[in-house]
């Protein structure tokens, strides 16, 4: 049953999945790029003033600050992509592979930029003051004179798809990869981490979204930094290798790689899908996950949480993510024989922390980063998963979906990598498809905003600071 099942994915995977996200994600975010004229680059200042609180208001209803809202929507993406993801990446596309997830995550600043923008327009204020919001309601409020009676029935799609990748994205890839770092590095039996990791998730994740912002506004930082301060060091000692590294990565962007050790791709497609896929899986920028957590977000303008979520490829992908890949580089990881996922990662650490006599500590270093940012997306997507129970079903289907979210965070511990990953795959295109539509429908939409606030309000609260 579970060999079917997985064949059936693979085929879904290789033959329809991959190139419906190829054919829609990168022309979606080259062509809001330039429709807002590289709005993710021209108003990157700005962005990081809203962050540091200097337009805050209380007055304004939502359930959380735009920090924590970044935080927790940071939260859901820094996870087992960063680390895993990438080194898969690498393993199956070459290093080639790590231009494209380059290129998803410039492309995902514009997308996140999108989407959150949309969310925090067509947000619902419910009756007990909080806030549900998210492309299910910019679906169906925004697109209802676009495409009638059709935009219910897409916003349901999408719900049920978020439904789905709340049990994969969000929760068995990371749970897998929590299992297979304790056992790998600890021996820890798979069974008694699902046992743990189901119990402490259930734990957290009934205190709802802000309690859920108050952990990871604290844990993301400190894993970011910690993760970042080993990759440097291991760069440091490898600096020499660092030109060679990134001519490897640029070339084979194009003209794919021999395949060599561990990598398994040689073709430019191979490299190209793979990284638009672990790029994909790394930000989630187009996916439709974080603007479920920036609808909840205290601001008056829709346009600046567009400008915060902008930052969070930036962080995600274009500097979390490039630190794993170059370490895997310039060390030579990637083309152990042998190693794959977070094998591959922890090869690569011990491999250059040897030089320095601490190799040893690479196994401890990898997997805490691995189970700190694993363990926060898998607390914070429970959140997304619930918002779109919420608006199918009402909030009596909200404990019901709780225990089915802690059987699937057993499940992924106890399931193979090959499995999960596959089903990951799947899944996150029935989310994106019907998102990436939507947001191609409603660009004029987007650009009343974008226009409104650049020409209306940003002088003026600009000078009123």
């Amino acid at each position: 049953m579970t060999q079917t099942l997985h064949t059936w994915i693979n085929a879904y995977n290789e033959y329809v999945g991959a190139y419906a996200i190829l054919a829609l994600l990168i022309p979606t975010g080259l062509f809001f790029t330039f429709y807002l004229k590289f709005l993710q680059v021209s108003k990157f200042k700005h962005a990081i003033q809203i962050v540091a609180g200097k337009f805050n208001d209380r007055r304004t209803k939502g359930d959380v600050s735009s920090f924590k809202a970044l935080t927790t929507a940071l939260s859901a993406t820094v996870g087992t992509g960063n680390i895993v993801g990438v080194a898969l990446a690498i393993h199956w596309g070459g290093p080639g592979a790590i231009f494209w997830i380059w290129v998803v995550g410039f492309l995902g600043m514009m997308l996140k930029m999108v989407e959150c923008t949309l969310a925090q327009k067509y947000r619902k204020i419910n009756p007990d003051g909080s806030v549900s919001g998210g492309p299910m309601y910019y679906i169906e409020i925004g697109l209802k004179d676009k495409i009638g009676k059709f935009a219910k029935y897409l916003a349901i799609i999408f719900a049920l798809a978020a439904i789905l990748c709340s049990f994969g994205t969000g929760n068995m890839a990371q749970s897998n990869s929590m299992a297979d770092a304790l056992y790998n590095s600890y021996s820890v039996p798979k069974i008694v981490s699902a046992i743990i990791i189901t119990f402490l998730v259930l734990l957290i994740i009934v205190g709802g979204l802000k309690r859920i912002a108050e952990v990871t506004s604290k844990l993301v930082p400190f894993m970011a930094v910690a993760y970042f301060i080993a990759s440097i060091t291991v760069l440091i000692i490898f600096y020499k290798n660092i030109p060679d590294a990134f001519a490897l990565i640029f070339k084979s962007a194009f003209t794919g790689t021999a395949a060599t050790g561990g990598f398994v791709g040689s073709t430019f497609l191979m490299t190209l899908l793979w990284g638009v896929r672990r790029g994909l899986f790394s930000n989630e920028a187009g996916q439709g996950s974080a603007p479920i957590a920036h609808a909840a977000a205290k601001t008056e303008f829709p346009m600046q949480e567009g400008l915060v979520a902008s930052l969070e490829p930036l962080v995600d992908t274009i500097i979390i993510c490039s630190l794993t890949a170059m370490v895997i580089v310039v060390t030579g990881a990637w083309t152990a024989n042998d190693s794959q996922g977070i094998n591959m990662t922890i090869l690569a650490f011990k491999s250059g922390l040897s030089a320095i006599g601490i190799g040893g500590t690479a196994k401890h270093i990898v997997s805490l980063g691995l189970l700190l940012f694993a363990f926060s997306t898998v607390i914070s997507w429970s959140y997304y998963g619930n918002r779109a129970v919420q608006y199918l079903w009402g909030d009596k289907a909200i404990k019901p979906y709780y225990f089915a979210y802690g059987l699937f965070v057993f499940l992924g511990c106890i399931w193979g990598l090959e499995l999960v990953w596959s089903f990951v795959d799947m899944v996150i295109t029935f989310m994106t498809i019907p998102n990436l539509i939507a947001l191609i429908l409603l660009a004029p939409v987007m650009k009343k905003e974008v226009d409104h606030y650049f020409k209306n309000v940003y002088g003026k609260i600009k000078n009123e600071k």
